[in-house]
């Protein structure tokens, strides 16, 4: 949970600190990370495939087999870092076709630029964790995350706000302080699986180039469906984010807010995703599968009771968590920070509902990732989204409707109807598992 929390800490980290600049410039991050949170999506998705091969391949001791998807995973997601960086940079016309405010849009176009190429060393860094996941080495990703946001905390406050002499960037000095980051956490990862005893044998001898056909294929076979899964949940909420600027750029600083609140508490319920994935990966390589569903309806317990537990946060400090990204000693910008506490209290509130759906739905996902059973749930994945969800949030989104607040019901209704769809998959599948025994294609 830690490890996760920590990519959400940067983005927490520069909305609070680019907030104190103003409305413009904290809708100009929200619109720029929208694109790379769609690339990031597709990284940190198909990285997945890397766990539950390893987690299998460790409980049935099959060290050669482990190493070989370690290997074969990493330069896959090498590759797929440096094509992500090159489609975002590609994509940066689309800027000027959204029908966005132009004002953050001016401030967007220098800030992606930087954030794109930070995706290299994000998902690299991707590769490792998964696998360090996979061999249940949870705690070196997260020290990794830890280190490099206390880097990005003091570089944003350097670079932001140009203290101590340093130049002060704006919004670019956050992207700065965003890669050096991700660089020092693949860096610090590295160096903590290459000392650990169950680790570095992975490492040691480590031949790039000696490829394997089969290898490739079935982790392409497991990592794109992944990849869509999580690129059809992110897709919508970036969706939100431009539906938003439709209504404004305060309407879309206070969805980045929301937004921004809402990814903290999804982080935690995702970490569970990753558990539940990691746990069914090791009773799948045992064959034992009424092990596997006792650890897998505790683990989705365990998600629904934090799950209630932040959406009573969320109702009970609905006014007071807007508060933190907003400076109010900023007479200029007064009336439309005002604008935005009063939108982004109000989505708080439907946030506060669909934490429930979003846990159960992330932490089953992860479950059918140990399962390795990932075409399926795209397909639900993309009817609970695009099917239900995202034509919700665009009719109801509209001015006339109920704005934001309207927007952010359909995201709700994507949500909800992804959980019930992936338990009904999840239950179907353990059930015939205790009949049939593994699937043998």
């Amino acid at each position: 949970m830690l490890g996760l929390l920590g990519h959400t800490l940067v983005g927490l980290v520069d909305n609070i600190m680019v907030g104190q600049l103003g409305t413009a410039e904290l809708a100009a991050v929200s619109l720029g990370n929208s694109f790379v949170f769609i690339a990031m999506s597709l990284g940190i998705g198909f990285s997945t495939a890397i766990t539950p091969l390893i987690a299998e391949a460790d409980a049935a001791e099959e060290f050669e087999k482990g190493k070989s998807f370690f290997k074969h995973g990493l330069l896959l997601c090498t590759i797929l870092g440096i094509a992500l960086f090159a489609m975002v940079v590609l994509a940066k016309p689309l800027l000027y076709a959204m029908h966005q405010p132009e004002a953050v849009v001016a401030l967007a176009l220098p800030y992606l630029n930087l954030a794109a190429f930070s995706l290299i060393p994000l998902v690299i860094f991707q590769g490792f964790k998964q696998f360090s996941d996979g061999l249940a080495l949870t705690k070196f990703p997260m020290y990794a995350t830890l280190v490099a946001n206390g880097i990005n905390v003091a570089l944003n406050y350097l670079l932001i706000f140009g203290a101590f002499g340093f130049p002060k960037l704006g919004i670019v000095g956050a992207a700065y302080g965003t890669i050096v980051s991700r660089i020092v956490m693949v860096g610090c990862l590295c160096f903590l699986l290459a000392r650990h005893e169950k680790s570095k044998v992975y490492m040691a001898q480590f031949r790039t180039f000696c490829l394997q056909r089969l290898a490739i294929k079935r982790l392409l076979s497991l990592g794109l469906p992944s990849a869509m899964q999580m690129f059809f949940e992110v897709a919508i909420f970036t969706a939100a984010v431009w539906l938003s600027g439709l209504l404004g750029k305060n309407p879309q600083a206070a969805n980045q807010i929301a937004l921004n609140l809402g990814s903290m508490t999804f982080m935690i319920a995702m970490g569970l995703g990753v558990t539940a994935m990691i746990r069914v990966g090791n009773q799948i390589g045992l064959k034992r599968y009424a092990e596997l569903r006792r650890i897998a309806f505790s683990i989705f317990l365990l998600g629904l009771i934090l799950a209630v537990g932040f959406a009573i946060l969320f109702l009970v400090l609905h006014q007071q968590l807007p508060k933190i990204y907003l400076d109010y000693s900023d007479v200029t910008n007064g009336e439309d920070n005002q604008e935005v506490l009063v939108i982004a209290s109000k989505l708080l509130l439907v946030a506060a509902i669909f934490q429930i759906s979003d846990s159960i739905q992330v932490v089953v996902l992860g479950a059918l990732r140990g399962l390795q059973d990932v075409k399926i749930p795209m397909v639900l994945v993309f009817i609970a989204y695009w099917i239900i969800g995202f034509p919700m949030s665009w009719y109801l989104g509209k001015a006339t409707m109920y704005g934001s607040v309207g927007i952010w019901i359909g995201l709700l209704a994507g949500l909800t109807a992804a959980a019930v769809l992936l338990y009904l998959r999840f239950n179907y599948l353990t059930k015939k598992l205790l009949i049939t025994g593994p699937k043998t294609d």
